[in-house]
């Protein structure tokens, strides 16, 4: 069969950069666990030299990203903060970065704890405000680095209008799709320069790998980013990569049940009086709704909720059974996590209450198990506060 580069989302997700292994016929990707290459002369050799700067697996799992992005270029890494430090490496000492106030703690400790230490200055917005995005851009800016949906509060963005932005001030413009993924959402549409994700989760799905990947359509960006994730060298093994090609060949029957659940859940918290406030773009009343109408094609599969105080947050964590208490998200089974003491605990405590969100706050990520076990679960979780 002949694979149509334009075929429909769910057919590239499963044959984009998997073709039938020409040797044998086999209809997996091949892992090709090696090191290196033998090479036929020197300075002959067929496309391969060494693993960290070819693996066949690897420009399997890019060229699929890539498809489902509708960019040009995928490049795979060893995390979704490699893929961000890669991404960062473009940039010099004494440049400066625009980004979102509420966005995974990570990103923040590499921005503030890694790369301060080298000369690069960042600012924090709320990038929903595109004034104040343009009001923290100084001469010295370079990039806008923005989460839409942001983790954990689920704020949104107008990536057309952050694009144009960047434009105008001639900045690369880049965005963390993890929430999204691009089953519900492309920044390069949108004239995003970068999409950034997380293989980690929802892509891969299955809590069984950790991985990230850039895409972009701009052949300087690829030319250059190439170079970086083989100097800088945080490229993903061939195992990973094959367990995320894995993944997402179910990724729209995953994102659907995901948010098919997480909508029903954030439907029966509305008016739940423990709670302090709600969080679920899919919600009428959440500030963001209109616009991710437009921008996505679903809501996605997390919900927030905040609650009094701390103890009444663990209360409710604790309280829960099916729900798994771990870091992470997007994988098959629904996961609870207490942003901060877990996924945000290397953001000060001023900065997260100055972004919205206090140590009440609880983020699910809900998974793909039965709608009415979840439900009960939740209920269960409230009952104990």
């Amino acid at each position: 069969m002949t694979f149509d580069p334009k075929s429909g989302f769910s057919t590239r997700a499963i044959h984009a950069g998997n073709p039938p292994d020409t040797r044998t016929g086999a209809v997996a990707v091949p892992v090709y666990q090696t090191s290196t290459y033998a090479q036929e002369g020197l300075g002959r050799n067929k496309g391969y030299e060494y693993a960290r700067s070819q693996n066949p697996t690897r420009e399997a799992l890019e060229e699929n990203l890539a498809s489902l992005e509708n960019g040009a270029h995928g490049l795979a890494y060893a995390s979704g903060l490699a893929a961000t430090t890669n991404l960062l490496c473009l940039l010099k000492a004494g440049d400066h970065v625009v980004a979102s106030n509420n966005m995974y703690g990570g990103t923040f400790r590499l921005f503030d704890q890694v790369f301060q230490n080298f000369g690069l200055s960042a600012t924090y917005v709320d990038s929903s405000d595109l004034g104040a995005v343009e009001a923290a851009i100084t001469p010295a800016t370079r990039l806008l680095f923005v989460e839409t949906p942001t983790n954990p509060l689920l704020t949104i963005t107008d990536l057309t209008a952050i694009a144009q932005i960047a434009g105008k001030h001639k900045l690369i413009s880049a965005c963390d799709n993890t929430f999204a993924t691009p089953y519900l959402q492309r920044p390069l549409e949108s004239g995003i320069d970068v999409a950034l994700h997380s293989t980690t989760k929802y892509l891969n799905g299955h809590s069984d790998m950790v991985g990230g990947a850039l895409i972009v359509r701009r052949e300087d960006l690829a030319t250059r980013l190439r170079f970086l994730q083989n100097a800088v060298g945080a490229v993903p093994g061939p195992w990973d990569c094959w367990l995320a090609l894995r993944g997402i060949k179910t990724l729209p029957l995953r994102m659907d049940r995901h948010q098919a659940n997480a909508a029903q859940i954030a439907q029966f918290l509305v008016g739940q009086q423990k709670l302090q406030r709600l969080f679920y773009p899919g919600l009428p009343t959440h500030p963001g709704h209109e616009l991710a109408k437009r921008q996505m094609s679903g809501f996605g599969g997390i919900v927030s909720l905040e609650f009094r105080d701390l103890d009444a947050g663990k209360r409710f964590a604790e309280g829960l059974r099916l729900f798994t208490l771990a870091e992470s998200l997007g994988g098959v089974e629904s996961l609870v996590t207490h942003p901060a003491s877990m996924t945000h605990a290397s953001v000060p405590r001023a900065l997260r209450e100055a972004t919205g969100f206090t140590d009440g706050l609880v983020r699910l990520s809900v998974g793909c198990e039965d709608a009415a076990d979840l439900l009960a679960d939740v209920e269960r979780g409230l009952a104990a506060v």
